[in-house]
């Protein structure tokens, strides 16, 4: 694609860039970047079922959860766009992807939620 037959704002910018890659490539980065989108919906949903789940955890510390997950939710669907455009504009400047900055804090965010969750639950049965 040429630089005039591309469209305008970032998608026109990051066209311009570079040359189109296989697609096979990009369509991979695009199932990437939805699996982190359906990671970021799961953990807002988590979220709201932890506040809405009455007397199963105690209130300061079921809001507390509740937060923590669906902000995590928030800041998964944001970075995945993040990491979405930049493997794009690596595979079109034929340059090394980016390390995955994502996947460490999902992991180790995912684990303390989870080990938070489950004190909660021990502690208030």
């Amino acid at each position: 694609m040429t630089a005039s037959d591309s469209p305008g704002g970032w998608a026109g910018r990051l066209l311009a860039e570079g040359e189109d890659p296989d697609p096979r490539f990009t369509l991979a980065n695009e199932r990437t970047f939805l699996a982190w989108i359906r990671t970021a919906l799961a953990l807002i949903a988590g979220g709201i079922g932890l506040a809405v789940s009455g007397d199963l955890v105690a209130d300061p510390l079921r809001t507390v959860l509740a937060v923590g997950c669906s902000a995590t939710g928030a800041l998964a669907a944001l970075l995945a766009f993040r990491r979405w455009l930049t493997t794009e504009r690596a595979l079109r400047r034929a340059e090394t992807l980016p390390p995955p900055a994502l996947a460490p804090f999902m992991s180790y965010g995912l684990a303390a939620l989870a080990v938070a969750a489950l004190v909660a639950l021990l502690v208030t049965r």
